[in-house]
Formats: C-alpha cells, structure tokens, sequence
C-alpha cells in the first residue's frame, strides 16, 4: 500500500502503457490500414463545440459529414447497385437496387439504418452508405435520411425510422422485411425492433446490427481496454450522445438498446465486431442479453478490426459474405 488515497486499480489504468504492433494474422490490405493509425479522417475536426453551441455543431457535422462521405465514395462506386431518392411521408429515403435486379412482388425489404454517431450520415453521405450496403446485401434497400441533432435531437430519429418501417409493412408481408444498421444505426435498429414490438407492431424476419452503438453510458470494458486501439473511433462519444439524448435518461431502452426486454417475440439477429473495436463490449454484452433471453443471435468478431471495419480488405468482404448466408437462413428456406 501506498500512503497516497490512489488505489493499485488506478494506478495501474494510469501507468501501464503499450506498444501495440500491427498484427501479421491479418491480410496485408488490413495491415496498410492499421498501419494508417488515426489517419482515416485526418484533417478533420478535433475538437467538438459545447453542447449549447448549437451553430458550432452545425458547422462541425457539415465538414465531418462530408469528409466521411468522399472516404466511403470509393466503396460505393463499386458496389453493384444504384440508389434512388424518394421521400416516405416527410422521411427522404434512398432506395437502392441491385444490378441485375428483377421486378418481384416478394422481394425482400432491407431497412438499412445509416451510421454516424447519430450526427453523421446525411444527404450524399446518406446515398453513398445505402448504396454500399445494397451492394454488400444484395438485397432491396430503404435507408431513411433521417433528422438528427443539433436540430432534431432523440426521439425525431426513431420517430422518422417508424414512419418508413410501417410503410414497409403495408407493402411488405414482415417475414419479407430486415432492419439492419451500423453503429449508431445499430442502436436505432435495435431500438425500432423494441418500438415496433411495443407498439404491437409484426416484428421483421431478421435484425442486422454491425458494431452497434447499444449503450450510450458506455459503461463496457473496451470504452477502456480499446481506447486508443481502435484507429476509427478514437475517443469517447459522450458529445454526441449528450447532443442526440439530451436531458433522457440514457438506460431507456429506445437510447440503449442493451438494456431492453429480449424476450420473445423478437426476430434473430447478426451481431458483428472486431477484436479492436471500440464497441466490442457493446456488442458482446448485447449478444449475451440477447441469448440469456433466448433470442436466436449470432456473434462474429473479426481479428484485429476496428470499429466499421478495415474500409475495403478482403476482411470487409467476408462479414458481406456471413451477413448474406444469415439473410438466406432466415429468408430463403
């Protein structure tokens, strides 16, 4: 014992400091990228406005979100879809197709919820991330361009994300439907399947939720294990929570999906995360709820990926893979 007040547990979080190699067990695609360390948005904003700086948001998420669109751009220009916009009551939504498409009355509806720290993701950026991720399902998409913060804090997303989800349902038999989402888009998919059940609504055939952003406490162990690990997200995302949630209580299951009621009735869903995700504890945690509660859930976790990904190594390609043979298991037997 020390005669200071600071525990062994502190100390240790403060003082122990690594070296961490980019690893050989990857392909070398997933090497350059690590090898990039933080680079991915380099040039970027670097530090967020104070909450109540509402014109500082503005302008910080206009330069954010059209950074991340023209790094994304690549991988949607080969994606073998196009993307249409149309508007779903006052939701814009871009409607993507595959290439080779055929008209089908029974045609899967894939909801796709964009990412983007709940900021992120609007307009163009918008149609590059459907576009990927109809390229990537192979499946129709609907990805809703949905309100976000600092205009239109919670619950406008979600609100935006029912609308769609019930048109869906009108046009759609709901073993024909997936929701599926990303990161922040992992949350309100999540979340729109707990709404959707508690409105009484017929839940879809299939979840999909990538590295998803289920607990805005962020109370996990790899907020700390990951930190500084993970090159995509580099930091804590308690502004933008702070931003999207406001003055609610952050364990409602509608802002943290990890803590709602899995129990049955609730479709099977595909959790994904890498070992050097930032919400590896997000997504881990939100499987085991998931399985406690008898749900029928898949975890895959991917060597040394950060969050989103390694942004186009034959890594990418493969959760693409895993996520079409779930989409077949559940849609097409």
């Amino acid at each position: 014992m020390t005669n200071d007040d600071t525990t062994t547990a502190e100390r240790t979080a403060t003082e122990v400091t690594r070296s961490i190699p980019v690893p050989t067990s990857v392909s070398p695609e997933a090497q350059a990228f690590l090898a990039m360390g933080a680079g991915l948005l380099e040039g970027g904003p670097t530090a967020e406005p104070a909450p109540d700086d509402l014109e500082g948001w503005r302008a910080m998420t206009a330069a954010t979100n059209e950074m991340v669109g023209d790094v994304l751009r690549a991988q949607a220009d080969a994606a073998p879809a196009t993307v249409e916009l149309t508007s779903i009551g006052d939701v814009p939504v871009y409607v993507g197709t595959p290439d080779g498409t055929t008209d089908d009355p029974d045609a899967v509806a894939y909801l796709d919820v964009h990412g983007g720290g709940f900021t992120i993701g609007s307009g163009e950026t918008c149609r590059v991330m459907a576009t990927t991720m109809c390229g990537t399902v192979r499946r129709r998409t609907f990805a809703p361009d949905y309100r976000m913060p600092p205009d239109h804090p919670y619950p406008a997303a979600l609100d935006d994300l029912l609308v769609v989800y019930r048109h869906l349902l009108d046009r759609h038999p709901p073993e024909r439907i997936v929701v599926g989402g990303a990161s922040a888009g992992g949350n309100l998919a999540a979340a729109l399947v707990l709404r959707a059940r508690d409105e009484g609504l017929a839940l879809p055939a299939a979840l999909v939720l990538l590295t998803p952003e289920a607990d805005l406490t962020e109370s996990g162990d790899s907020f700390a294990t990951n930190l500084g690990i993970d090159s995509v997200l580099t930091g804590s995302l308690a502004g933008s929570i702070a931003l999207y949630a406001r003055d609610h209580d952050l364990t409602h299951p509608y802002l943290s999906p990890l803590f709602g009621d899995y129990s049955p009735p609730f479709p099977p869903t595909f959790l994904q995360t890498g070992t050097r995700d930032l919400f590896l504890s997000n997504t881990v945690r939100l499987h085991r709820t998931m399985r406690a509660a008898g749900v029928e859930a898949e975890l895959h976790v991917w060597e040394a990926m950060p969050h989103g990904g390694f942004f186009g190594a034959p890594e990418d390609a493969e959760i693409g893979v895993e996520v079409r043979r779930f989409l077949a298991d559940h849609l097409d037997r």
